[in-house]
């Protein structure tokens, strides 16, 4: 009687465990599902959102691509804060937003692309800030040069726009590897704006043009504005024609003053300069298009202006 009871107790407990372990089997396959669901709706849509996107940039091609786009890259520190990162990865995540719209200007047909890296005012940071602000500079040209699929693929010239004199020997000797790596590649141009602002630039602009009349290479009744825009750095560049600036400010910051005071699309979007994406890009480039006919007819009387 005791070995039949101790039986039946044993196998009690048995079917006892078995229900503890069925209960938590069922509590875990729940959670499975969901990740699966999730997998699979992620996958689903970043395979639609890829063709969507390819199909939408074969549509944008039909119409009027501009040849120039500028970027105000602004965000990349409040974006960092914003999610508990350190204010460098911000940086270093505005870069990859940076390598991801090359392709996508390329892609599109846009061969020329400007951005505002680093302001003259700027330097007015914190001092580790910048310190390490310009040792990323190195670190990502000398990626861009020796290592950027992007940049060998689509043979892409890059140039550094700015008064050198505010950087350092080091940073020196980087920008001209970059610059003399590059400068046969007739593909793309990237222009990055570092130790800059407009005014500098007009300003270094009007000093050669002094220069030249003080050396009488040139009489002041030539001096005009085409002559002015002749001697700005992004001389030999196509006009810019749409300027997009990330993280809802909105002002110009000094940024391409005078390139973009003619008829330029300038646009301001809501985002920061990390999170910005192929989906903010070509909306733009559609507004682009639906107004480009009025643009046409203003840039034309404007440069008849000019000319006169």
């Amino acid at each position: 009687m005791n070995d039949s009871r101790n039986n039946n107790n044993n196998n009690n407990n048995m079917i006892n465990d078995n229900k503890i372990l069925d209960h938590d089997n069922n509590e875990n396959e729940p959670e499975i599902s969901v990740n699966v669901a999730a997998n699979f709706f992620t996958s689903t849509y970043n395979f639609f959102s890829q063709h969507f996107n390819t199909l939408f940039i074969k549509i944008l091609r039909q119409g009027p691509i501009p040849k120039h786009i500028g970027f105000i890259m602004d965000g990349n520190r409040r974006y960092a804060k914003k999610n508990n990162k350190k204010i460098i990865e911000g940086h270093q995540m505005g870069f990859d937003t940076l390598h991801s719209m090359l392709e996508v200007c390329k892609l599109l047909g846009i061969n020329t692309v400007t951005v505002y890296a680093f302001s003259i005012e700027n330097f007015k940071r914190p001092p580790d800030e910048v310190n390490k602000l310009m040792g990323l500079a190195k670190e990502k040209l000398i990626e861009l040069c020796e290592k950027s699929k992007i940049i060998k693929k689509h043979k892409i010239r890059i140039r550094i726009l700015g008064n050198m004199k505010y950087l350092d020997s080091d940073l020196l000797e980087v920008i001209n590897k970059a610059v003399e790596t590059t400068k046969y590649n007739t593909g793309s141009t990237l222009n990055v704006c570092f130790a800059y602002t407009s005014r500098d630039e007009m300003t270094i602009s009007v000093k050669s043009i002094v220069k030249m009349v003080e050396s009488e290479q040139l009489q002041i009744k030539d001096v005009n504005e085409n002559l002015l825009e002749q001697n700005l750095f992004t001389c030999g560049n196509p006009p810019l024609e749409i300027l997009i600036r990330t993280s809802g400010e909105i002002r110009l910051s000094d940024f391409l003053l005078w390139q973009c005071n003619q008829n330029c699309y300038i646009k301001f979007v809501n985002c920061y300069w990390p999170e910005f994406s192929i989906s903010h890009i070509l909306p733009i480039i559609l507004e682009y298009q639906v107004n480009y006919k009025s643009f046409k007819e203003k840039r034309i009387k404007s440069d008849q202006t000019m000319q006169n």
